[in-house]
């Protein structure tokens, strides 16, 4: 039996470690942010939208140090700068949580091609190249007995078909299940470099993106959830503390659902 202390602020702590949350500025990402640096991290968050950025970091600061670089990740330049600009501050990176994405719902007539285009750039490339372009970074702050983690955040909709909100959304539930079945792949492939990698599927949670499907089917997501209501701040958090702590270094090549129980829901609630 190991001896190991098994005590919460053991087993949860993040102290001392170094993240980079994409799409950090707002939503699920700045839950993440928030969550890290409550649990001792030091977080970069990016975002493409400078000032945003900025007073994001800003108001995490009361929590821990927090620290912004804009950058568009979907960009290669932008990528390339923000990767450059970690570089110069930090000689590793213990975390990285690729979040930052984009949605599009249209009718199935009008659905446009550009919106795979744009969606399977943004949600599925952009996590795989910025993935590889900080693997040097994540190796040299990862040891068999603490790895790196990378975060990659899908969907519950890449999981089932959403249908309650009564919008076609082709392009992002496939990038969704695209973004799950990479997270396995890239877990084959870093594994062996001691940097684990999962992926959360999360539910309705609140954000600007899910702003006015809350206000137009508030009450048919809540009720086709298992649970009866979307989901809280803390328990996104939650689930990026777990996976990036001591009590998460052995979950590797999971997709986990943090939805309420949504995606096994069958009873969709239809318009």
């Amino acid at each position: 039996m190991s001896d190991k202390s098994l005590d919460i602020q053991t087993l949860f702590s993040v102290a001392g470690k170094v993240a980079l949350v994409t799409g950090g500025s707002r939503g699920i990402g700045r839950m993440i942010a928030q969550g890290l640096l409550q649990a001792g991290a030091k977080v970069y968050i990016s975002a493409r939208h400078e000032d945003v950025c900025q007073q994001t970091a800003s108001e995490l600061s009361q929590y821990g140090e927090c620290i912004a670089i804009a950058a568009d990740v979907a960009d290669e330049d932008s990528r390339d700068k923000l990767c450059e600009a970690l570089a110069a501050k930090e000689q590793g990176l213990n975390i990285l949580v690729n979040n930052a994405g984009a949605a599009w719902g249209d009718s199935y007539e009008n659905y446009p091609e550009r919106a795979f285009d744009k969606l399977m750039k943004i949600n599925v490339t952009s996590v795989f190249t910025l993935t590889q372009a900080l693997t040097p970074m994540l190796e040299a702050a990862a040891s068999s007995q603490d790895p790196a983690r990378v975060i990659n955040i899908g969907s519950m909709d890449g999981l089932h078909i959403p249908t309650v909100h009564g919008a076609g959304t082709y392009a992002y539930t496939a990038s969704k299940a695209a973004v799950h079945q990479l997270t396995r792949h890239l877990a084959v492939e870093l594994g062996r470099r001691n940097i684990t990698v999962n992926a959360v599927a999360p539910g309705f949670f609140p954000s600007k993106m899910t702003d006015y499907v809350f206000d137009q089917f508030g009450e048919g997501i809540r009720s086709n959830s298992l649970l009866g209501r979307t989901g809280e701040d803390e328990e996104m958090a939650g689930i990026a503390i777990y996976l990036c702590s001591r009590a998460g270094a052995y979950t590797h090549g999971a997709v986990i659902p943090v939805d309420g129980g949504t995606s096994i829901n069958h009873q969709h609630v239809q318009n």
